[in-house]
């Protein structure tokens, strides 16, 4: 029996990449009962560690027989998952207009990057495109030129946790109506609204349309990543008076150029010295001087470093799954907390078993092996 907040709820999850498993990933550690429909034949390399905690059913879409199973499974589903381009969906004859017919209640969640809707929803692009639209990417970088934050702001902050946001609050209000919805999420909405904070600063004249020249973009010498003398690297964010007081007496700036902590003309200046000032030490150095103290700091880790600082082991932080490495569920739930329910299996693991749950007889699920559309 699964464990968590969400324990009892039912996901149906078209298997994609990126964002959509992703979102599977956290109602399955949250305790849902989450079945993939992956592809017939289809493989799943082990690092796509995001399609952890489901169970598989390997459907042929294309035979009517699978099609008509998915349907079943989706009338007792609570809510569903999709990240196809606008279209795909309905031409396997599972839209939304088919699908609520035999659900009324389902949340009906849609993922994709543009959009159902508007000039570009038909159009192949990537997290770096998504972004590239909101402001997000002209924001994020050194003046010289933006970076890609990975595709931690289109795929998955705002594609597959809008999602699961969007799926929740549509749960919610089908099980308080008995009218269930589709739930729209696209990654440029998403993103422009993780920008919602910078887009207010902006509005109001407080931040600079230009990279490196804020308070949070790097700008400022108190907000910044450093170089030690070993190479290595260290975070500074020393944004309140008293905390920037700490991080002058700790790092030994004591100059009266440092008095004026917000002033954007001497911040060039102020930057090279604090650079200075952090490469006189190696990065050991530097966690022994300053972590546990209020200076707002912390060393970068590597990938591999991470899962080994005190403060992540202490709050097991990282957890090992099938020799993995990987991150633990979150948030922390005090009375129901999450747990990943298994590994990373393969498509059609669980053919009979999670059909059988799902209220399918034995004669059933034969019939849809003989058929074809189940393996």
């Amino acid at each position: 029996m699964a464990r968590g907040p969400l324990a009892g709820l039912r996901i149906i999850e078209f298997a994609g990449l990126g964002p959509a498993p992703f979102c599977g990933m956290m109602f399955s550690d949250m305790g849902a009962d989450v079945v993939r429909i992956d592809r017939k034949g289809s493989q799943i390399p082990a690092v796509y560690i995001t399609t952890r905690g489901r169970r598989s059913i390997g459907l042929d879409l294309k035979v009517p027989a699978a099609r008509e199973a998915c349907l079943r499974l989706l009338e007792k589903a609570d809510g569903l998952i999709e990240g196809f381009r606008p279209g795909v969906m309905e031409r396997l004859g599972l839209g939304p207009e088919i699908v609520m017919r035999r659900n009324p209640r389902l949340a009906y969640g849609r993922m994709t990057g543009w959009g159902q809707t508007g000039p570009n929803a038909q159009t192949a692009a990537h997290d770096i495109n998504y972004i590239a639209v909101s402001g997000a990417l002209h924001a994020i970088g050194p003046r010289e030129r933006p970076v890609p934050p990975l595709n931690l702001v289109g795929d998955f902050g705002g594609g597959a946790l809008y999602l699961a946001f969007g799926l929740l609050a549509a749960i919610h209000h089908a099980r308080e109506t008995g009218q269930g919805q589709v739930v729209d999420c696209a990654m440029t909405d998403a993103a422009a609204s993780l920008m919602a904070f910078t887009y207010g600063f902006h509005g109001h004249g407080a931040w600079e349309d230009r990279r490196g020249a804020n308070m949070l973009d790097g700008g400022a010498p108190y907000y910044d990543v450093y170089q030690c003398a070993d190479g290595a690297w260290i975070s500074l964010g020393a944004i309140e008076p008293q905390f920037y007081d700490l991080m002058r007496r700790k790092l030994g700036l004591s100059g009266p150029e440092f008095d004026a902590q917000n002033d954007k003309s001497a911040w060039p200046a102020l930057k090279q010295k604090v650079a200075e000032a952090v490469a006189q030490r190696t990065r050991a150095e530097w966690v022994e001087a300053l972590e546990g103290t209020d200076v707002c700091f912390a060393p970068v880790l590597s990938l591999a470093e991470a899962p080994h600082h005190p403060h992540n082991v202490a709050r097991e932080t990282f957890i090992e799954l099938d020799g993995v490495p990987q991150p633990a569920p979150a948030p922390r739930f005090s009375d129901t907390p999450g747990e990943i329910q298994r590994g990373v299996v393969q498509p059609g693991a669980h053919n009979r078993e999670a059909l059988g749950d799902w209220g399918f007889s034995q004669a059933e699920i034969e019939a849809l092996e003989a058929s074809g559309a189940l393996g």
